[in-house]
């Protein structure tokens, strides 16, 4: 149709056909069309609002009280800026206890996850009674810590210990458990290794399952084992479910608190710090010493220490996994060529 063909203005077409009005969009259309373009934010906004209520916002306000002078009545005092960071980082019990965090979580977080991954591999074998064992691998992890606490308290006394009865048997000496620096590390571990190996196990185990079990009738036609197939198939296809249980496990550790609180019944962290965390160094600046401007200072240098490991551990970690399948490739390369 020409522009000379063309229907004037308010005039029908020349055929007789009449001419439609524009449809309105009705209100519930919009709606409608709102309602796909916004419910997936509000699906998912909950946990952004609990995250900046109990999260974030505790984390900034915890910056702002570690730059000023903070009483527990009074409030906030005067500016301080970075001072508080300086006395903290001049204070030696505040190394100390940060080479226990350190020395804790390595002896705990290490043997966690290869253990985990163990006891993850013959839980998705074709055991009897599958679903009694896993449910079992959970019951520490319910258990109250607290309660564990008392528990492996007793077991690793300095006197009357099990752990120091069972050495005897074998002619060792006793060991101070408590009084020393490395065996009350490696007590605190054990408690530490106790809860929460079960917890990563499943986590281990959930990802086991989603593996294709095509690359293991693969493998199997291939020639490989069990252990070849743990080391070839299942380990490489974990890689994403290690990351998340690494960084997981870097956390918990640097923060653990419980155990050693309740090592002994005051809670000080031993005579002398031989088991202080960073996290027991922080409540008592803030609850016994009443300086909460340390004690946040204290708290977010630890939230730092927290966040370059966690950073180094993901890094390390994609760089072992994409050198391995770069391996993988020229090999595959050199088998073709």
């Amino acid at each position: 149709m020409t522009s000379t063909q063309l229907p004037a203005v308010g005039r029908p077409p020349a055929d007789g056909r009449e001419l439609r009005p524009p449809r309105r969009v009705g209100f519930s259309q919009t709606l409608g069309r709102w309602d796909v373009k916004l419910s997936p934010y509000l699906y998912i906004s909950p946990f952004f609002i609990l995250f900046v209520v109990t999260g974030l916002f505790p984390l900034l306000y915890t910056g702002w009280v570690s730059i000023n002078e903070w009483d527990l009545l009074k409030g906030q005092g005067d500016f301080a800026g970075f001072d508080n960071y300086a006395n903290v980082l001049q204070s030696a019990i505040f190394w100390k206890s940060l080479r226990n965090t350190i020395s804790i979580f390595l002896l705990s977080s290490v043997p966690q996850i290869i253990i985990a991954l163990f006891i993850a591999a013959v839980l998705d074998a074709n055991i009897r009674a599958r679903t009694f064992w896993r449910m079992g691998v959970l019951v520490p992890y319910v258990v109250a810590p607290v309660a564990v606490a008392l528990i492996f308290g007793q077991v690793f006394a300095d006197v009357g210990g099990i752990a120091n009865t069972v050495l005897d048997k074998f002619g060792v000496d006793p060991v101070g458990w408590h009084s020393q620096v490395l065996p009350s590390h490696f007590a605190i571990a054990t408690m530490v290794n106790y809860r929460w190996t079960g917890y990563n196990t499943l986590i281990f185990l959930a990802a086991m399952q989603a593996v294709p079990r095509d690359l293991y009738e693969a493998a199997l036609i291939d020639g490989a084992g069990r252990i070849r197939q743990f080391f070839s198939v299942t380990i490489p296809m974990l890689r994403p479910t290690m990351i998340f249980v690494i960084i997981t496990s870097t956390i918990g550790g640097l923060q653990i608190f419980d155990e050693p609180r309740m090592m002994d019944q005051f809670g000080r962290g031993g005579s002398d710090q031989q088991y202080l965390t960073v996290t027991n160094y922080v409540y008592q600046l803030g609850w016994t010493n009443k300086n909460f401007g340390r004690a946040a200072a204290a708290a977010w240098l630890l939230f730092l220490l927290i966040m370059v490991v966690s950073m180094v551990n993901y890094f390390l970690t994609r760089r072992i996994s994409s050198a391995e399948q770069m391996t993988k490739n020229v090999k595959r390369k050199k088998v073709r060529s």
